[in-house]
């Protein structure tokens, strides 16, 4: 089964399931990607200090969202929480706050295909991580010829039986279009943040915009930060920011990078831990080692009401059995290694997998604390290697974009930071990432 060379960039290399895809193309129009986050709600207090609200939007990329609703509601993008960051293309419905809001200011809100609802007062925001996990209503367009669906049946049988699919941190992580995050993440640990500027604001990539390609490669050959500031597009609104700091100060490179969110200046550190735990994870899969049990050397976290404790438990030969009857019984996870300036590292097989990773990529633990940019300093942790999926249900339904052929209707339900483009690509197989 083919591994494309964009999911390589970003450390997927591997299927867990033994099957031909079905091909096909996810996100035609964004409606064709449904989230909707199931969330940790604030109570309710009459004379809370923050708004609380259902936001639905339509091809809106998080952090382009909230800047125009600090805009909208002329308040600074800090008085705004929400759970977590959301897939661009698609239809995604979450729960956010607003410090110091009047309610009907916000009900009067206007933005394009941004709806805001179910507004009440709180004396706690939405903070990242405060959802449950997601559900979803996909649909996938453009099917290889003549699928059955007893085809997908087996493929779905599989991984239920399995106890999930690979935990991958999906493309969205690094950016479908120009999976970049994790190398302006590395440049960051290394301390090169003239690279990592470059890396973010030039180096042109296949797939994009053919306009915008062109305007890299030109600001990538010349550093002219001025003619840049001047042609690049409104969309590339992040980009503008950093250049017009460079044009008042060409060698400011951390300045430069500090004008951006903190969320995504973080979220590039992340990245790159992510591009390593999926490079160790396919390394896993590759060895034929299971998922779903584990050996001698691996760290097992425990769960407990359905939450996962980030408490290690070391196997070993003594205990092997006693944990292998925990995880099947959906007690316990195998876990694989997010690196950071804290490692703890697995021991035996799956120990010798992450030295190996962590060794070919030339960092250490030190390169982790980044004096420059404290807040995006990462101690690292551990991830669970299988990720569930609950009431998957599908169907095969006609594709009214298609006339005379059909598409896929999944529904299912992931825990929070599972990424569903890492199921669906188990049934597609797809020849092109960016159908994705």
């Amino acid at each position: 089964m083919k591994v494309l060379d964009v999911e390589k960039n970003i450390g997927i290399k591997a299927f867990i399931t033994p099957f031909n895809g079905i091909g096909g193309k996810l996100r035609t129009v964004p409606e064709d990607f449904v989230v909707y986050e199931v969330s940790s709600y604030p109570p309710k207090v009459e004379d809370g200090k923050y708004a609380i609200a259902k936001v639905t939007a339509v091809y809106w990329e998080t952090n382009l969202l909230i800047r125009e609703l600090s805009k909208e509601l002329h308040i600074s993008r800090q008085r705004i929480g929400f759970a977590g960051t959301k897939d661009k293309r698609a239809k995604t419905t979450r729960l956010m706050s607003f410090y110091n809001i009047p309610l009907e200011t916000l009900s009067n809100v206007k933005l394009r295909n941004v709806v805001i609802e179910e507004i009440y007062r709180s004396d706690r925001p939405v903070r990242i991580g405060d959802l449950f996990g997601n559900k979803f209503e996909i649909i996938i367009r453009n099917l290889s010829q003549d699928v059955k669906l007893e085809h997908v049946e087996k493929i779905a049988s599989y991984i239920t039986s399995y106890g999930g699919f690979p935990n991958f941190f999906g493309v969205q992580r690094f950016g479908i279009v120009r999976p970049i995050s994790h190398i302006v993440g590395k440049h960051i640990i290394k301390g090169d943040f003239e690279k990592a500027v470059m890396s973010y604001i030039a180096n042109p990539m296949e797939g994009e915009d053919k306009e915008i390609f062109v305007l890299r490669k030109k600001l990538q050959e010349t550093r002219d930060y001025a003619e840049a500031l001047k042609s690049y597009p409104f969309s590339l609104y992040f980009e503008k920011a950093v250049l017009n700091k460079l044009v008042s100060n060409p060698s400011g490179f951390v300045d430069a990078l500090k004008v951006l969110p903190r969320n995504l200046l973080t979220m590039f550190v992340y990245s790159y831990q992510s591009y390593l735990f999926n490079k160790v994870l396919s390394e896993r899969i590759k060895k034929g080692i299971p998922l779903n049990e584990a050996i001698v050397g691996d760290i097992v976290y425990p769960i407990r009401g359905g939450v996962i404790e980030e408490r290690c438990i070391k196997v070993k030969k003594s205990n092997l059995e006693k944990v292998n009857k925990q995880v099947s019984k959906g007690k316990g996870v195998v876990t694989g290694l997010l690196f950071g300036y804290d490692p703890v590292f697995s021991d035996g097989e799956m120990g010798e997998i992450e030295h190996s990773v962590i060794e070919s990529e030339k960092v250490n633990p030190r390169d982790f604390i980044v004096p420059d940019i404290p807040f995006v300093s990462s101690s690292g942790s551990r991830r669970a290697l299988l990720a569930s999926v609950k009431r998957l249900d599908f169907k095969l339904i006609d594709d009214e974009m298609n006339q005379g052929k059909q598409a896929l209707f999944l529904k299912f339900e992931l825990n929070k930071g599972c990424y569903a483009t890492c199921l669906l690509r188990e049934f597609m197989k797809a020849d092109d990432i960016r159908n994705y």
